[in-house]
């Protein structure tokens, strides 16, 4: 099993550099939105208690763990499978003065305020750590095998540090998750989650909808890293139909976000294909008023990748 974790302070940009590090060396990248959609599937809805957060996620990570190598892009993912197992653990730190600047950036909140946002920050971090964990007995310099400084680094550059250190580690050659390996994992845990009252009832996958296009992907990818709920191609649009009803053309666009009740349809094609596309977006305005839709040109999609380092596949 190739095991990698990132974790950090607040506003490090940690999570950032998990996305292009699982990007760059094809792991499942787990965050903590992902991991909350399995824990529904896999306790039925049922909401887990901090005290069992972490056999509850041993339980589903060691099955997929078995499929997948994993980017494990949690606070406290260090703590949570065996030294065992052939893994490396990253943090990724920054001073007060750059996460507050970060802080400012991305809230749009002036120094003071930051300030104040950071310290709050830090200590709902520290909070879910202490409850999921306990209180550490450590340094974090005494359980992390690489520390990386944000004080000269971007985010892609740490991330080529992260592949760079994941591939002098071997880790993908390390093979994956044996399954008499996983099942001891989940025995474990299911023994420890019914101390708690809870059992798993469903099966949690990391099986995804074939994506037409390596974009549409990259654009799931970043759904998942700002925790916005998608569907992709859900529902289809009829536009054109013959004279006995028939639909004879319709549009499907590539995701809908429930949570916006919003449509977006990703346009990262030539020109000629743009055009076709244009026309059925300004029909399937006129035919649906009531219907949002945000089209993202190839310009667009661009911004996205120069800003979080991604390379078009």
């Amino acid at each position: 099993m190739a095991l990698l974790t990132i974790s950090g302070e607040p506003a490090s940009r940690w999570e950032e550099i998990a996305l292009v590090a699982a990007r760059l060396l094809d792991f499942e990248l787990v965050t903590e939105s992902r991991l909350d959609q399995w824990l529904a599937e896999e306790f039925a809805e049922i909401v887990v208690p901090a005290r069992a957060w972490k056999s509850a996620a041993l339980h589903v990570l060691s099955r997929l763990a078995a499929e997948r190598h994993l980017l494990l892009a949690l606070n406290g993912a260090v703590e949570m499978f065996g030294a065992e197992l052939p893994s490396l653990h990253i943090h990724i730190s920054a001073t007060p003065t750059q996460r507050a600047g970060n802080v400012m950036l991305e809230e749009r909140l002036d120094k003071p305020e930051a300030k104040e946002r950071l310290r709050a920050l830090d200590a709902v971090a520290r909070r879910i750590r202490r409850l999921r964990f306990g209180q550490p007995s450590h340094r974090s310099s005494d359980v992390h095998d690489l520390t990386i400084h944000m004080a000269r680094q971007s985010v892609e550059q740490a991330a080529q540090i992260v592949v760079a250190s994941g591939r002098a580690c071997g880790l993908a050659e390390s093979g994956l998750l044996s399954q008499a390996i996983a099942d001891g994992i989940q025995f474990e845990a299911r023994i420890a989650l019914a101390r708690t009252g809870l059992a798993p009832a469903r099966k949690a996958s990391t099986n995804r909808p074939p994506f037409g296009h390596p974009s549409e992907q990259m654009f799931a990818n970043l759904l998942d890293f700002y925790r916005i709920e998608w569907a992709y191609e859900p529902r289809s649009f009829p536009l054109q139909w013959d004279k006995d009803g028939n639909v004879t053309e319709a549009f499907t666009p590539d995701f809908y976000l429930p949570e916006s009740d919003l449509y977006i349809e990703l346009t990262t094609m030539r020109q000629s294909l743009v055009t076709r596309k244009n026309r059925k977006v300004k029909l399937l305005r006129a035919i649906y008023p009531h219907v949002n839709i945000q089209v993202f040109y190839q310009k667009d999609f661009q911004d996205l990748v120069l800003k979080y380092g991604w390379k078009a596949s």
